[in-house]
């Protein structure tokens, strides 16, 4: 994965970025289609790697994965100027599992079906309507920001 190179001192550090992820529960993915770029509000979970997102599968944002799997990932919060932070992902998405998701048994999908039903029901029950399945980013790049730290620069 790159290394972020520029803003260094306001960077967030590997547990840092762990625990703002773990605490944000809305995050923007942009895809590209023909008409430029499409970017949606999603849930996501980040298991320490990768973000993991459960996607309907009848959407623009889905067919503009299937076709071109670049994606760019946003996680952002913050009102005031110096209380701005969040991390930006670029990647690739990948489908796993069945499509739709209907609940088989699939190993790869054990861990962020339970964060995600951790983080969003409350229950480490995974609820399956046959709508939707899972996209898992790789990050190949992640550059993170905290400007709260500029107070203390």
């Amino acid at each position: 994965m790159k290394s972020q190179k520029r803003l260094r001192r306001v960077a967030m550090s590997p547990s840092e970025l762990n625990a703002f992820l773990a605490e944000e529960r809305t995050c923007r993915i942009a895809t590209v289609n023909d008409l430029g770029p499409h970017i949606t509000p999603m849930w996501f979970v980040w298991d320490g790697g990768c973000l993991w997102i459960s996607s309907q599968i009848r959407t623009q944002r889905w067919i503009d994965i299937t076709r071109r799997a670049r994606v760019a990932v946003m996680v952002d919060a913050g009102t005031e100027l110096t209380d701005l932070r969040g991390a930006e992902f670029i990647g690739d998405a990948e489908v796993v599992g069945e499509v739709p998701r209907a609940g088989t048994s699939d190993p790869d999908l054990v861990v962020p079906e339970k964060l995600f039903a951790e983080k969003y029901f409350g229950s480490g029950t995974m609820d399956h309507d046959g709508k939707h399945a899972w996209l898992r980013i790789r990050p190949s790049a992640v550059r993170s920001w905290d400007l709260r730290k500029t107070a203390t620069l």
